[in-house]
């Protein structure tokens, strides 16, 4: 039976099957949501977090790896993670879809609902958005947040003698993606590994859980810079590195364990070793796992689920025999700067 699709269907009447049944907000922050020209969310300290994203069909996902709730969910979760970073919570999300006029509907409906729930598992909801036509199908999300009267934390405020601790784990998603990659699950699939491993890989992969509640947390116990690990580990903690102006020494040995989306080292080496592979690659240079790393005063202890898992040190203050010099900042792993995949590159191939 063919699906109805979104030409057949018409924007409007999509629109109302995506917006569904408006759910009360989860707190008195949204004024008004869909259904007019614009909604109103009230800032009840004056400032407004905001960033946005895009998820692009065959660049940022493909249909046949991800289920269209997982890549609202995705979409709504890459977004959420930002704001977190910053010590935010988020207050709300405006989501615009392009496609195709012969996408079935029952696609941009999964899509919505699964963007529904991330949204409220972050704490907010869906207050408008758009629905286009395009080529292929585009997710974009611009996501609204509250700081609550805290400061903002940004990347440039590391110093010396800091604590560097992480939320959440990485290279999980890496893994999984090497797995879809290779055709798991399909005929002629060469890469021999326990189902339920690839299983907790590949779902870290297509439905990232950042913990949203640990950014307003390390902003309230004094977090002096953060980031959400996006493209990388070794790629985000650089940014801190060269904003702040310091040296990142990361012990390798503390960041055995979780390696995110409910998978442990365990699970990663198990894969890479499947596949003849270096699991510190994944670790190290994969990204969208989506943990929050962040630097902390080393007086204080760390919030609840957070590790501590290196160090921060003046740029003169790097190992002999690391290659840096005083004046260049780094991200060292021991006592080596890490020299493998650089992680995301947004116009790479």
């Amino acid at each position: 039976m063919d699906e109805a699709t979104v030409a057949e269907v018409g924007e409007f009447d999509v629109i109302r099957r995506l917006v569904g049944e408006r759910p009360p907000a989860a707190d008195r922050t949204v004024l008004l949501d869909t259904g007019d020209d614009a909604a109103v969310l009230s800032a009840a300290d004056s400032r407004v977090v905001t960033c946005t994203d895009m998820l692009v069909e065959g660049r940022h996902f493909r249909l046949d790896w991800s289920a269209p709730a997982d890549v609202g969910g995705k979409a709504i979760a890459q977004n959420a993670a930002d704001i977190a970073a910053m010590g935010g919570g988020c207050t709300g999300f405006l989501v615009a879809i392009g496609c195709p006029p012969s996408t079935p509907v029952r696609v941009l409906e999964e899509i919505s609902a699964g963007a529904r729930a991330e949204a409220a598992r972050a704490g907010a909801a869906i207050v408008g958005g758009d629905l286009v036509q395009a080529r292929q199908l585009v997710l974009s999300v611009t996501a609204l947040g509250t700081l609550d009267g805290r400061r903002a934390v940004r990347r440039a405020g590391a110093r010396p003698s800091d604590v560097l601790a992480v939320c959440g784990g990485t290279g999980a998603s890496a893994a999984g993606l090497a797995l879809l990659q290779a055709g798991w699950g399909m005929p002629g699939c060469a890469v021999a590994l326990d189902d339920a491993v690839a299983a907790r890989l590949i779902a870290a992969h297509v439905r990232p859980r950042p913990p949203y509640a640990a950014g307003p947390q390390a902003a309230a116990a004094g977090a002096t810079a953060m980031i959400d690990v996006s493209d990388g580990l070794a790629a985000d903690l650089g940014h801190i590195a060269e904003d702040s102006g310091v040296v990142l020494r990361v012990d390798p040995a503390r960041l055995r364990g979780d390696a995110g989306g409910g998978a442990g080292f365990d699970d990663l080496r198990s894969a890479a070793d499947a596949f003849g592979a270096d699991p510190w690659e994944w670790v190290l240079g994969g990204g969208e796992d989506h943990p929050l790393a962040a630097t902390f005063p080393a007086a204080g202890p760390l919030p609840e689920g957070w590790r501590a898992v290196g160090t921060v040190h003046a740029p003169g203050d790097a190992p002999a025999g690391s290659g840096r010099t005083p004046a260049e900042p780094a991200v060292l792993f021991g006592d080596s700067a890490y020299g493998g995949a650089p992680g995301w590159v947004a116009f790479g191939r």
